[in-house]
């Protein structure tokens, strides 16, 4: 790509000259870049270069940073001035058109602020914003958790605070303005190399970093204590798409949750980066991100899906179902189901739309590699790649291992393990290509690690799903892909209904049927509970999660007692 020279001009605002740069066609929509705390409109250079060729892209060195003038007070590094900044710049380049604002770190608070002012959707098309939150959203999300102090809420305290530690140490008289000042300007190109994974580019860090370092602390003193001690209603009509940088070493992700209550318009992303590593060595992944974004709100067309993009199989009933509905309801996800049965596929679909997401149907064959392969493809073509995959199809089989004939065993590991084995190919790969990060869900069983005699292949297939989603987890671990286990024990499922046991006619197969099945229904443990759990290990990534009281403890005493299972494994199950 040819790099084109911005063009500078200088926006006065609040009695400070801001330093502003253009690039691309003055006639195509115009994106806002704002930048964050200590760089300059620099950061942004491989990000603007590539959306450039089809915007046009104004960068400006914030007050205080840069070719940009500071001002006198603390008082002119309040969010309102900042937020001022941000409107007379858009006047300025693009005053006929509303603009695409895109921010990161301190750049996405200040926008925040413009964001969410009264009547922002007539001059803000969009707003992209990366590693950081709201102000006031963030005051009300820690008075929540103060409120309700449950365990998860006190550990997302406590993790974001380690997290925020320098603001603290920003506050204290002289301490920061004399660590830049004597040693951190110099050695912040280490710190960027060491914990971000950043090569040196040109320009960045800029040649006024120590100054403008030294400027910004007051963006902290100014801002963080007011906001956070007494939050305002903030929301805002604007479209708003909130990427989640994964390896965020100062933002949790768990901060935006709740964001929908003041972003009724929200689309979620993630991408396989640290806080600064995704504008300065993912910037292609950030720019289409952003491209594809703002193409639908110019388009006219809505922003896109809200929540996940989700991929389940054997989603015609049973857990399979329950998870769809569970990611419909609560994420508004968008999520394509497939099942052997279309016509029970279709009805999840059109259930997953009642409750809030957007359904899809196939028919697919999960034990056929070809055919989950071209299943990718189409998901990928038609709605994109996926951020969660659920491998949940799966078939039961009861026999021992001398019982169970030759073609039992291939039926039950072509489903229940190669099944398992071709989404995490077909869809892994993808997620991997694609630097986004992701989570993918098989779903093994209490079995998987409880031997049974009369489970012989069963239970050899679902400890192979387990073992698989260990090692698969170690693999793309570095590629921000989750992996999880889920093992049930006894769920009131269909499963019951379409096992086949090694030995039996198709009476007596029958009638064992219809045995179990009275025996799970009245344990009548409901799938739905284990997709809750499903949603908690991708929001948690949690690898292992055995689900009911049966998995949990025999988990626990093949650990602390396994002679003890080898010895209940010899006893005949009953039915």
């Amino acid at each position: 790509m040819t790099r084109t020279d911005p063009r500078r001009r200088f926006v006065r605002s609040g009695g400070v000259e801001l330093a502003v740069f253009e690039q691309g066609d003055p006639a195509a929509p115009t994106l806002l870049l704002v930048h964050g705390y200590p760089d300059t409109h620099r950061v942004w250079d491989q990000v603007a270069e590539d959306l450039a060729a089809d915007h046009h892209v104004v960068r400006y060195d914030v007050r205080g940073a840069g070719e940009s003038g500071a001002p006198d007070a603390r008082d002119g590094y309040r969010l309102a001035q900042l937020s001022a900044d941000l409107f007379a710049v858009a006047d300025a380049v693009s005053p006929d058109r509303p603009v695409h604002v895109v921010a990161h770190d301190w750049g996405s608070l200040q926008s925040w602020e413009a964001v969410t002012e009264p009547g922002a959707e007539a001059r803000i098309a969009s707003y992209t914003t990366m590693s950081g939150p709201c102000l006031d959203h963030m005051g009300h999300w820690i008075r929540h958790r103060l409120r309700r102090p449950t365990p998860r809420h006190l550990k997302q305290l406590l993790v974001q605070g380690v997290h925020s530690w320098y603001i603290t140490a920003f506050h204290l008289p002289y301490l920061a303005p004399a660590a830049w000042r004597f040693g951190l300007a110099r050695a912040w190109p280490r710190v960027l190399r060491d914990l971000e994974g950043v090569g040196r580019h040109p320009d960045h860090p800029s040649a006024t970093l120590k100054r403008d370092a030294v400027r910004g602390i007051e963006l902290y003193r100014a801002n963080m204590r007011p906001a956070l001690r007494h939050p305002r209603e903030r929301p805002t009509a604007v479209p708003v798409q909130l990427v989640t940088l994964q390896r965020d070493r100062y933002v949790s992700p768990f901060l935006s949750e709740g964001l929908e209550r003041w972003v009724p318009d929200l689309t979620r992303r993630r991408l396989n980066a640290g806080h600064w590593s995704g504008l300065l060595e993912q910037a292609p992944l950030v720019a289409g991100l952003v491209r594809e974004f703002t193409a639908r709100i110019e388009a006219g067309a809505p922003a896109g899906r809200r929540g996940p993009l989700v991929v389940i199989t054997g989603a015609g009933s049973g857990i399979g179902r329950a998870t769809a509905l569970a990611f419909a309801e609560r994420q508004q996800a968008t999520v394509v189901v497939c099942d052997l049965d279309l016509a029970a596929a279709e009805r999840t679909a059109e259930l997953v739309g009642l409750l809030g997401g957007t359904g899809h149907a196939y028919r697919v064959d999960v034990s056929d590699g070809p055919a989950v392969n071209a299943f990718a493809q189409t998901v990928a073509a038609a709605h994109g790649v996926p951020d969660v995959l659920v491998n949940n199809a799966g078939i039961g089989h009861s026999g021992t291992f001398l019982q169970t004939t030759e073609k039992e065993w291939q039926r039950v590991l072509d489903v229940n393990l190669w099944g398992v084995i071709h989404g995490c190919k077909a869809f892994g790969t993808l997620m991997a290509e694609r630097g986004q990060g992701g989570h993918i869900v098989n779903l093994a069983s209490a079995a998987a690690y409880l031997p049974a005699k009369a489970l012989a292949a069963y239970s050899t297939s679902k400890a192979a799903v387990l073992m698989l989603s260990e090692c698969l987890g170690a693999e793309l671990a570095g590629s921000g892909i989750g992996v999880s286990a889920i093992c049930p024990g006894i769920v009131n499922t269909n499963i019951t209904r379409t096992s086949t046991f090694s030995g039996l006619d198709a009476e007596q197969q029958a009638a064992r049927q219809a045995r179990i099945s009275k025996l799970y229904a009245r344990r009548n443990f409901p799938p739905e509970k284990v997709a809750d759990e499903i949603l908690a290990a991708v929001r948690t990534g949690r690898p292992v999660v055995p689900v009911t009281v049966e998995a949990k403890a025999t988990r626990l005493i093949g650990r602390a007692w396994p002679g003890l299972l080898r010895r209940l494994a010899r006893l005949d199950t009953p039915g």
